[in-house]
């Protein structure tokens, strides 16, 4: 590799670490993360030295594709990465201070306490984890047109949706939801299911040419009645594997084969994708995957805590809901800690000891605003009836401060557009795109609507 000097390995997998923890949550880094290190480089392969068969397990199969895209930004000519086990790896720094080493090892203990929560059940054939069922989803406004098209999807593979792509940002849902997809259309039919991230994909295919095994990974992957790719944003800039994927979608999809796809954005907004893949991709049905309100966040909060058997004081798991409002993964991270942490004390955390063991994760919540709050901020801002704003009327005064509302919620709140449309008078969900995109066009050209929209969220947040 023509860039391995440049770096040492701890230098190398100090800069992936600093790139990986800007994707996934605090909680989640420090699990997975703690004492893992680059065992060696060559020939475009990385070994990674992980300290369990737990964590090997979870980098492979959830974290990986963030791996693989910290290295390679950083050398091009990484082309794999393989993980080992060293039980030794916790077991370093033993020169350490008294105080530190009993620091070390209370959180060694926390950790090893929250692998063993973790319950990894991956079938090696299809890659799907037996935990992500529909039963376990917890539908509430920002994903219910998503779960719906899924369920569909579920009950008639190929047949009413295909291809069926969901988007959202990180840890909302949409692998639990692409995998559920999966386990229950196998339970009922048997159905041959294989789900892949784009990552592992784009793997296989370099594999493939460099063995000259192409031919073998084609006619596997056509084996599939339902192929499930999450993050397929990643497949961007990779010229062969878009080439590959395009023929393996057309030969499904003429056989009627299921075809789920995931990404971080809409087909339209991922930039330099072929043109061909994104006409297929927007050829079925787009579902978004919102932000949870508060009530779902404390819904998942709540069955969670039945699934583990565990007690806890309501105004943690409130509190907990109010602190973190963008990521399921961040949510059930913290509720891992705790359910960790009583399991080796041998009791209940107190609200105080709850804050102190979370302080890694949760920082100090900023104002919490919702629907109303934001209805009621911007009738007041444009002196207007807040049931005019909401009614179906098209008087020329209200549209403005409407289409304002409806943008706020979107980008604020991350809100649906099925769910704000609703909201609105129960206006179809087009109606909530085209506002959402008109304000996002005028804040770029127009400065009086860009101040407007600035002083409507300071009133917001005092």
């Amino acid at each position: 590799m023509g860039d391995e000097k440049i770096f040492s390995k701890e230098e190398l997998w100090q800069a992936a670490l600093g790139e990986i923890e800007l994707n996934i949550s605090k909680a989640n880094f420090l699990t997975w993360l703690k004492n893992t290190s680059i065992d060696s480089i060559k020939e475009g392969v990385v070994v990674i030295s992980v300290p369990n068969h737990f964590s090997k397990e979870w980098l492979e199969n959830k974290y990986h594709k963030f791996i693989f895209q910290a290295l390679k930004k950083l050398i091009s000519e990484i082309n794999k990465i393989d993980y080992i086990i060293n039980a030794n790896a916790e077991n370093k720094n033993t020169a350490a201070p008294e105080k530190e080493k009993t620091k070390k090892i209370n959180e060694t203990a926390l950790l090893k306490e929250q692998l063993s929560l973790a319950e990894i059940e991956i079938n090696p054939e299809t890659n799907l984890n037996q935990r992500y069922m529909f039963d376990t989803f917890i539908v509430g406004s920002s994903n219910e047109l998503a779960h719906a098209a899924a369920l569909s999807v579920a009950k008639n593979p190929g047949q009413t949706y295909n291809p069926l792509f969901i988007y959202g940002g990180v840890g909302l849902g949409k692998t639990h939801l692409l995998q559920a997809i999966g386990n229950e259309a196998q339970k009922k039919e048997k159905l041959r299911v294989k789900y892949v991230t784009s990552e592992k994909f784009t793997e296989e295919v370099v594999t493939a040419i460099q063995n000259h095994t192409m031919n073998q990974l084609k006619n596997n992957y056509r084996k599939t009645d339902i192929l499930i790719v999450d993050d397929i944003q990643f497949l961007v800039g990779r010229e062969k594997t878009q080439e590959e994927f395009f023929h393996l979608f057309n030969t499904l999809y003429e056989k009627n084969k299921q075809i789920i796809l995931s990404s971080d954005r809409p087909p339209k907004s991922i930039a330099t994708l072929e043109d061909r893949l994104r006409s297929r991709f927007s050829g079925g049905m787009i579902a978004d995957i919102g932000y949870p309100d508060f009530e779902t966040r404390l819904a998942i909060l709540k069955t969670k805590v039945a699934a583990h058997n565990f007690k806890i004081n309501e105004n943690i798991l409130i509190y907990i809901a109010n602190a973190i409002t963008q990521n399921i993964r961040e949510i059930e991270g913290c509720l891992t800690r705790l359910i960790a942490f009583t399991r080796l004390t041998k009791k209940e955390p107190t609200e105080e000891e709850a804050i102190r063991i979370l302080n890694e994760v949760i920082k100090t919540p900023k104002k919490i605003f919702n629907i109303k709050q934001i209805i009621k901020t911007v009738a007041n801002f444009y002196d207007i009836e807040e049931k005019d704003l909401i009614a179906k009327n098209r008087q020329k005064e209200i549209v403005k401060p409407r289409q304002v509302a409806m943008y706020l919620l979107r980008e604020d709140l991350k809100s649906s557009f099925p769910y704000i449309g609703k909201k609105f008078g129960n206006r179809d969900h087009t109606t909530v795109i085209y506002a959402c995109e008109k304000i996002n066009d005028l804040i770029k050209t127009n400065e009086t609507i860009k101040q407007e929209i600035g002083i409507i969220r300071e009133r917001l947040n005092n």
